[in-house]
């Protein structure tokens, strides 16, 4: 047996420093500015604003995190902070963190009130407005949320654009689709497949400038609708990327049902999100998205593929599988 050591839980128990220190970096466009060039420490503390007492702890703990490199006293991105944090850059993934910094942090500070009460802890708590019916009634606030969504999920939609076999399918349709970068990388991949996005009527023009942007006009369109009040519209193929965690057991089920319903014999039903692994024990980013849908839903939670998988098939699907994507996600697939 090993030598019991405080390391993992020292650096667990107080994750949040560096959290907060890559955040704070975040918020001041630290690596868009960076990206332009490199700066030495006085000129990138006057274009921060940094106070003299804290800067240099503030950048050398940054590079010490391995999100800057220092060399002959100028401070540079990193190939990975360069490349996913530059503003400026379409594979930036910095909303979600933007949206970390400015709403989750705060509230993850009363997880151990959800735990204890089982009750969401966002704008919501103690009856207060659903935030995203404030969001969706603001399109520039909408755009910046639907960004941040898909730069959370470019690498596995792109991932799912690969690995589907496609060649089987004409067609397909993405449930909740955002800023549709889902069916637009399975489109740019598969030049066959005809694609629809089907969201609430708000995101008709986001979706349709990405969709103008990459060039697709003319191959996926956008129904407006309520997966909730309407049937979903029929493919060979329904995907729903980051959708089923949102909702309770009973909402989860319903929309399987509604997807096996959309779908011909031999269709397929794509359902990814952050998988937890069915032992519950190594896919801990999962877990822990599972506990930010107790944070921030009524009664939301992630779920294993096995429990996916017997939706399905309660459903009526013939078939399943659970394939891994990229980092903590995978999909599972339903066939018809």
């Amino acid at each position: 047996m090993s030598e019991p050591r405080p390391d993992q839980i020292l650096q667990v128990g107080l994750g949040f420093w560096a959290s907060k220190t890559l955040l704070s970096a975040v918020e001041m466009e630290l690596f868009t500015e960076l990206a332009r060039h490199p700066e030495d420490f006085e000129t990138l503390q006057a274009r921060l604003g940094l106070h003299p007492r804290s800067a240099r702890d503030f950048l050398d703990a940054l590079v010490a995190l391995k999100f800057l490199e220092r060399r002959d006293g100028k401070y540079f991105n990193t190939p990975s902070t360069d490349f996913f944090l530059d503003k400026r850059k379409p594979s930036y993934i910095g909303g979600i963190l933007e949206m970390a910094n400015f709403r989750l942090y705060p509230f993850w500070g009363h997880l151990t009130t959800a735990l204890r009460t089982g009750s969401q802890q966002n704008e919501a708590k103690d009856g207060g407005p659903d935030p995203f019916v404030a969001l969706y009634a603001d399109p520039a606030r909408l755009k910046q949320f639907l960004q941040a969504m898909t730069g959370i999920s470019h690498a596995s939609n792109m991932a799912i654009a690969r690995q589907l076999p496609w060649s089987k399918y004409r067609s397909a349709v993405d449930v909740g689709t955002a800023q549709g970068d889902l069916i637009t990388q399975v489109a740019l991949a598969n030049p066959h497949i005809q694609g629809i996005g089907f969201d609430l009527a708000e995101v008709a023009p986001i979706f349709e400038e990405y969709a103008e942007h990459n060039g697709l006009s003319g191959r996926v369109k956008f129904v407006p609708g309520s997966f909730f009040d309407h049937p979903l519209p029929k493919a060979d193929v329904i995907m729903m990327g980051h959708i089923l965690h949102d909702w309770d057991l009973e909402v989860k089920q319903m929309l399987v049902r509604k997807a096996y319903e959309a779908l011909p014999e031999g269709g397929a039903f794509v359902a990814y999100e952050s998988i937890i692994d069915d032992d519950r024990s190594t896919n801990a980013f999962g877990l822990l998205m599972s506990l930010n849908m107790l944070i921030e839903t009524p009664g939301g939670f992630d779920y294993t593929g096995a429990d996916c998988a017997g939706w399905m098939k309660a459903a009526g699907f013939r078939e399943t599988r659970v394939e891994h994507l990229v980092g903590p996600d995978s999909m599972v697939v339903g066939i018809k």
